[in-house]
Order: structure tokens, then C-alpha cells, then sequence
């Protein structure tokens, strides 16, 4: 078994809607609480890096697949929106929608279409971070695959 560790520095240093700082491989941002939740909004938050997480590592996931599968691909992107309850100043991340579009490259076949639908829901499962929030937050997928004209 491989274990691989990583490391983030925060550094917090005044109250509830202070601005603090993150560092994290290549990532260095301020963090605050969002202004939905009466924050500041400066930088990101938890909400946002939990959403980011998710989706990073689903279209990373699906195209991992799609090389493997050798499916040609013209373009593959994706929106993501993360869905967060506030119920009697009880925060709950409740869903996660990821929405990828895949356009395959014209020449592409019905069996490729089907195959890549099939590995768009299969990476929902596969990836790392879904697996690691199952249970807790719903993933839901919506995703739109065609070839391009």
C-alpha cells in the first residue's frame, strides 16, 4: 500500500468575519466566510474548496477514463454548484451537482456516445473525494454528451 501525505499551512488570525490565509501546494488564497452566510467574501471558503474538490477531481477522474477507454474527445468542460442548508444556524452541505459536457469528435459513434455516458456516471463513483463524502452529501449528475457538428 502507497500512502501519500499532504500539508496546508492556515494561518487564522482575528474572529468570526476576519480574513485568514491558506497555503497548499500550489494553492495560496485568503479565506473568509461568505458574504450568503454573513461573511466578508474575501477569497474563498470551505464551501467553495469542498465544491472545488469535488469537481476537480470528477473531470480529472473522467478523463483519466476516457484515455484509458482511447474515446477521442473535442472538448470536455464542466459547472459544478454546490448546495449548502442553513437551518437554525446549523450549516449542512447538503448536494453537489456536477454538470460535465463532453463533445466528442464528430466521427465518434452511438457506441461512443454510450460509452462515455456510461464512464461520465462511473467516475461520479470512482473519484476520491465522492467516495470520501458518501453518506454526507448527495453527487448528482447531469451530464451532456454529443458529438460536435
Amino acid at each position: 500500500m502507497t500512502l501519500h501525505s499532504f500539508h496546508l499551512k492556515a494561518d487564522w488570525p482575528g474572529l468570526r468575519n476576519d480574513v485568514g490565509d491558506i497555503e497548499v501546494g500550489g494553492l495560496k488564497t485568503q479565506i473568509s466566510i461568505p458574504p450568503e452566510m454573513d461573511g466578508p467574501g474575501i477569497g474563498t471558503n470551505p464551501d467553495e474548496m469542498l465544491l472545488g474538490a469535488a469537481a476537480t477531481c470528477y473531470i480529472i477522474t473522467l478523463a483519466a477514463m476516457m484515455e484509458r477507454s482511447k474515446v477521442e474527445k473535442s472538448s470536455l468542460t464542466m459547472e459544478s454548484e454546490g448546495i449548502v442548508e442553513v437551518e437554525k444556524g446549523v450549516v449542512t452541505y447538503k448536494r453537489i451537482i456536477h454538470k460535465p459536457q463532453v463533445v466528442l469528435k464528430a466521427i465518434a459513434s452511438d457506441k461512443d456516445l454510450a460509452l462515455v455516458q456510461k464512464l461520465a456516471e462511473k467516475a461520479e463513483s470512482s473519484c476520491m473525494i465522492t467516495r470520501a463524502i458518501k453518506g454526507n452529501v448527495e453527487v448528482e449528475l447531469q451530464a451532456d454528451i454529443r458529438k460536435e457538428n
